[in-house]
């Protein structure tokens, strides 16, 4: 009976060293297991944290990528607007410019005519001219005759009128 409750004794007490060695470990594994539940905890948090700054910079990007579309969009229709302007106001020009060349094209036109016309006026005033300085040199010359003939006959006029005096002083 001694034997059996030493060895009893003996088994109780090897349960006893192996149950608080078991003991120790379990308060090992649950010291660690805390470690890691802490350290889960803090990525937990950490995690909660960044996926907060993640939606948070996700909506930011979605408003900047928003504001940067429409900026985009408005940039886009002013330019079309600019394009648009400049568009009309070139063919505003562009049709000016043809006006222009046409009215270049008549007045040159025009111009050659009147340049035809003032030579063939400057011809028939020069013909004219030489044709009335003709008739003035032949009538002045027919005048500068007639008075030629004029002086002979009032020459000869005078002889007989002087004559025709004498004549009469005579007979008186």
């Amino acid at each position: 009976g001694v034997f059996l409750y030493n060895h009893l004794q003996q088994k109780v007490r090897n349960a006893e060293a192996l149950a608080q060695k078991y003991k120790q470990q379990q308060e090992a594994l649950s010291a660690q297991l805390q470690v890691v539940y802490e350290h889960r905890s803090r990525l937990e948090r950490s995690l909660q944290k960044e996926r907060g700054e993640h939606k948070k910079t996700k909506e930011d990007f979605l408003v900047y990528k928003l504001e940067a579309q429409e900026a985009l969009n408005k940039e886009k229709q002013d330019s079309m607007n600019r394009y648009g302007a400049l568009s009309s106001q070139h063919k505003i020009l562009k049709n000016q410019h043809e006006d222009v060349k046409k009215q270049l094209l008549d007045l040159q036109l025009q111009h050659n005519s009147l340049k035809l016309e003032h030579r063939k006026a400057l011809e028939t005033h020069s013909q004219k001219y030489a044709q009335l300085q003709q008739e003035k040199d032949t009538e002045v010359t027919s005048l500068q005759d007639t008075v030629y003939k004029l002086r002979e006959e009032s020459k000869l006029l005078r002889k007989a009128h002087q004559e025709v005096h004498s004549q009469l002083l005579n007979a008186q």
